[in-house]
Parts: C-alpha cells; sequence; structure tokens
C-alpha cells in the first residue's frame, strides 16, 4: 500500500512571474492540465490514497481549483502555512499526520516514474529517508538546477544544493521519509535541499533511488524550464 503523500505547493513562483500571467506555479498547465493536477494524476494511478498540499501564496485559487481531489479518487487535505516554513518545515509541520513512511513530491516538477519501486527499495534498505535522482545525461530533464548527489554502494555521500556544471545525479524532488526523520529538521524555515539532505548525506543516512531508464523529472520555476518543459511534451519526447 502506498503512503500518504505532501505536494509542496506553497512557493510563490517568483522566478516564473514573467510568464505566468498572475496565475499561481501549481496552476500553471502543461498539455491542457495544471503542474498540481499532473502530480495528483500520477499520485493516484500510483496507488497513493491520502494526500497533503501545503499552501500560502494564492491558497484559496488552489484549494479551489483542487477541492477535495474527488475527481482523481483522492482524499486530499490541505496545510495552511501563514509564513513559508520551506520544504522540510512543511513536513515537520504535519508531523502527527506520518503514521509511517510518507512520500513528498515537488509540486514545482512534473516527473514520471515507479513509485511502487521506491517504496520497495527504501522499505528493503531499511534508512530513514530515500531521495529520488536522475542522471542528466540520460533522462529526460529541463536543465533543471537541483541537488548533486555522490552516490556510493546507493547511499548518498555527499550531497550538493546547486553545482552547476557537474555531472553528478540530480535531485528529482521525491523523498521517501520515516517518521525519526523529524530530529535533523530545525525548527523555522527548513528546506531539504540546503539544510536536511547534506547533513544526512555526511552521516550515512541518506540512501539514493536512481529512477528507471524510461522515467524524467522536468522543472518547471523558470520561464525558460517552462518552455523546455512544453517543448519536450510537445514532441512526444516525454508522456505526463
Amino acid at each position: 500500500m502506498m503512503p500518504p503523500a505532501l505536494v509542496l505547493a506553497a512557493g510563490k513562483g517568483t522566478r516564473i512571474a514573467s510568464v505566468a500571467g498572475g496565475v499561481p506555479k501549481p496552476l500553471l498547465e502543461v498539455a491542457g492540465r495544471t503542474l498540481l493536477g499532473w502530480n495528483l494524476v500520477w499520485l493516484a494511478e500510483s496507488g497513493v490514497k491520502e494526500v497533503w498540499i501545503n499552501l500560502h501564496h494564492e491558497a484559496d485559487r488552489i484549494r479551489g481549483a483542487v477541492g477535495e481531489g474527488v475527481e482523481h479518487g483522492l482524499a486530499v487535505r490541505y496545510s495552511y502555512e501563514t509564513v513559508l516554513l520551506g520544504t522540510a518545515g512543511a513536513w515537520r509541520e504535519l508531523l502527527p499526520q506520518w503514521r509511517g513512511t510518507s512520500l513528498i513530491v515537488y509540486g514545482d516538477n512534473l516527473m514520471r516514474f515507479d513509485l511502487e519501486r521506491f517504496l520497495g527499495e527504501h522499505r528493503y534498505s531499511g534508512v530513514m529517508v530515500t531521495a529520488a535522482v536522475f542522471d542528466p545525461g540520460r533522462h529526460a530533464h529541463t536543465g533543471i538546477g537541483g541537488g548533486r548527489a555522490r552516490i556510493e554502494g546507493g547511499r548518498i555521500v555527499e550531497f550538493v544544493e546547486g553545482g552547476a556544471g557537474s555531472d553528478l545525479p540530480i535531485n528529482a524532488g521525491a523523498y521517501l521519509l520515516e517518521p525519526s526523520a523529524a530530529a535533523w529538521i530545525g525548527e523555522g524555515f527548513q528546506d531539504f535541499g540546503h539544510d536536511v539532505l547534506p547533513a544526512l548525506a555526511t552521516a550515512g543516512r541518506l540512501r539514493a533511488h536512481m529512477i528507471e531508464e524510461s522515467g524524467f523529472c522536468l522543472g518547471l520555476d523558470t520561464p525558460e524550464r517552462f518552455a523546455e518543459a512544453e517543448r519536450l511534451v510537445a514532441t512526444g519526447v516525454v508522456t505526463p
């Protein structure tokens, strides 16, 4: 059974504002469906039943567009942040909801890979946190600027946010966590890429999951990356 998921959708989307036309980033459309809609379809098709969405900027508009998730066969609930908590802070805020493994998906990415395989490897390894990564030389992407992972024996031994110019595997923006991971997340604003994953890697507590060959990860956080994502979908390079 797939665990509950948190879709991160609270960001202001300032880097893509010039092409958003006032539309909040999670509601930007690619191939006739919003980014948030694509993520919910993916989760539902993978067997996820319960989804949390964190909100801040344009919260009412996003909530109105998604509703309770009935369209997708999901039970959708919301976590409103009066002050942005960051990617890790958003997960920690919902800690009472995580009775076991939980899945995190970055809502401004359009990605596809086998979530059941992801979960299976995580549980088999017995680790606290597993991060999905992709190979920029093999997987379709949009020049996403996520953290770079140095992997040895299946574990991420070094995680560097940014790391432009490197050919190391890149953070896909999807994690599986056990509740015990909360001990690695401080108070206030906390970001996985900057504050949590590097420390976990150094301590040998972070596992990598390389997505399968047919998987892809399209980051849509800038006008250039959004245009590239539209091109990849329109030309059939990727199929959401």
